[in-house]
């Protein structure tokens, strides 16, 4: 590292900057995990050099209108030159030592599904080249990647893992660089049952369902005609608005418990309209005045 580069980094102080490098087997899931970190207010960037990681962090930890961004996150994988991935990680024991704290996640997957998920999505895997088979490719992407496998502080076996639980997997390991609480609103359908990762259940299918208006089936409550169907109806806003009022209530009592992250779960029929809608409105209202917001919809993923 260039001693130009640890200057910033130093004067930050110990703890100043949590760093959280994102690496693993192509298709283990790491654009999911840099999106739940993204939605932490994490600032992140994909497939970057190792040699410019000083720089990125100095960057970042410059004053931007008089708020200074400590929460990083870089993705790295098999498009990276071998030569970043043999220097990654004495370039991280350097960064550790200037004072930043550093995480590496390592992705894996079995061979198996990694070759089912290719197969099913039908995208080129990136060490894929022509007379390699993917079988080879993904081996060859293992070899590559052992030494930052070994290092590794925490290592995710995504295999039976849907996008939900790695997207909260993760958010909960790395919510503590955020301050305060992390709350997930998502979307589910009573159909299709309980989430069971659920710390509070409110019931929307008491409001009027866009499922019945042939023009807004096949939309879902993200679309604008299903939000300006809801918006038209008092009983919608008087729901949002308890819904607010109570949670505004009892989450900070959540927060001075020293929680770290909780799951709100809003509930329709189909779980494509009224769940959908109040998800989105509930996140926005909570994003104005909070960090760490994140959102799911079950039944759209």
């Amino acid at each position: 590292m260039d001693p130009n580069d640890s200057a910033v980094i130093a004067q930050a102080g110990p703890n100043a900057v949590h760093l959280v490098v994102l690496t693993g087997m192509s298709g283990g899931g790491k654009t999911v995990a840099l999106r739940a970190l993204e939605d932490l207010e994490f600032y992140c960037v994909d497939n970057l050099p190792a040699s410019l990681l000083p720089r990125l962090v100095n960057a970042v930890l410059e004053d931007r209108g008089g708020q200074r961004m400590t929460r990083i996150a870089v993705g790295v994988d098999a498009r990276n030159r071998e030569h970043d991935i043999e220097i990654m990680p004495s370039v991280l024991s350097e960064l550790a030592a200037a004072g930043v704290q550093v995480h590496l996640i390592f992705l894996d997957c079995r061979d198996e599904v990694l070759i089912k998920r290719y197969s099913e999505t039908r995208r080129r895997h990136p060490l894929a080249m022509r007379n390699v088979s993917l079988a080879d490719a993904i081996a060859a992407e293992r070899r590559l990647l052992r030494p930052l496998m070994g290092i590794a502080e925490k290592v995710i076996d995504s295999s039976a893992l849907n996008v939900h639980q790695l997207r909260r997997l993760v958010a909960t390991d790395y919510a503590r660089a955020t301050e305060g609480l992390t709350v997930m609103f998502q979307s589910f359908a009573f159909k299709r049952g309980l989430p069971l990762d659920a710390d509070f259940v409110f019931d929307a299918r008491c409001l009027p369902n866009p499922h019945w208006q042939p023009q807004l089936r096949p939309l879902s409550g993200k679309d604008a005609p299903v939000r300006d169907f809801l918006d038209a109806d008092p009983l919608v806003g008087e729901y949002f608005a308890d819904t607010v009022r109570w949670l505004e209530a009892w989450l900070p009592r959540f927060e001075a418990d020293d929680r770290s992250y909780v799951t709100i779960s809003i509930g329709c029929t189909g779980g494509r309209h009224r769940s959908v809608y109040l998800v989105e409105q509930l996140a926005a209202h909570f994003r104005a005045r909070r960090g760490g917001v994140l959102t799911f919809h079950r039944e759209l993923e």
